[in-house]
């Protein structure tokens, strides 16, 4: 089953595979979900609105909380620092770099804890190796996130202009980073939301979803993500429930 939604600037459906498998599971509740739609109403890269006609508060809310703490996206998580004469501590410069959001491809990298390497230093799966090596020669530097060299052309910083560090003439910063997956709920460095917003429609059976992004995923892919894992959780919910026995009355 598939459900179409689409845009005002166009009357061609936009198919969204995992909204309707999230709305499927719960169509066993006529009397809750009334003739329930989804709709977007506006979409780009870092933005999307999305309208829920008759369909629960709560679970709107639900996928507004698994975007900003279970869509996991890669941060970078250990730095060795093989040269530092600038001002900053070793430990400020990794600060910063963990912050620095990098662009994903949901579906490549598998969680380190799921890698099949058994490695702490990680492999090609479930890390990526972001290097740098900058220096100040006659005037003072400022270091930027384009200047860090990935060892995977998809997984760089969203933008080339974040600032690292500033160098005074003569100092040096020379890094390794190793960037991995991880979700919003670990730390915040993995959260690929910079907003998730849940508001009130037109009428009481009428909810918006608004979610911006920090550029790490697109937002369509966040909201994608979030509905696919929903459906996930309440798939397996209902396998426990099913696996109870009720204890015989006495």
């Amino acid at each position: 089953m598939y459900l179409c939604v689409s845009t005002p600037s166009s009357c061609k459906p936009i198919i969204f595979a995992s909204f309707g498998r999230f709305l499927r599971t719960f169509w066993e509740l006529p009397e809750v979900l009334a003739s329930p739609s989804v709709e977007v109403v506006e979409k780009s890269d870092n933005r999307i609105v999305v309208k829920f006609n008759n369909i629960p508060r709560q679970y709107v809310n639900a996928l507004r909380r698994l975007a900003i703490s279970e869509v996991p996206t890669l941060a970078i998580d250990d730095v060795v620092i093989l040269e530092n004469s600038s001002v900053m501590h070793d430990e400020a410069v990794a600060h910063r770099l963990g912050l620095i959001p990098l662009r994903t491809d949901p579906g490549r990298f598998v969680m380190p804890h799921e890698c099949d390497c058994g490695s702490t230093l990680g492999c090609s799966k479930c890390r990526v190796l972001l290097v740098l090596d900058a220096e100040a020669t006659d005037k003072t530097k400022v270091v930027t996130s384009g200047e860090m060299v990935s060892e995977d052309e998809m997984v760089k910083p969203v933008s080339k202009d974040i600032p690292i560090v500033v160098l005074a003439p003569s100092q040096k910063l020379k890094f390794e980073a190793y960037a991995r997956l991880g979700v919003g709920k670990q730390h915040a460095k993995w959260q690929p939301t910079s907003a998730a917003v849940v508001k009130d429609g037109k009428d009481e059976s009428e909810i918006v979803l608004i979610i911006e992004t920090n550029g790490a995923l697109t937002a369509e892919e966040i909201l994608k993500e979030s509905t696919e894992r929903l459906q996930s959780k309440i798939k397996n919910f209902k396998q426990v429930i099913g696996s109870l026995k009720v204890p015989k009355s006495a």
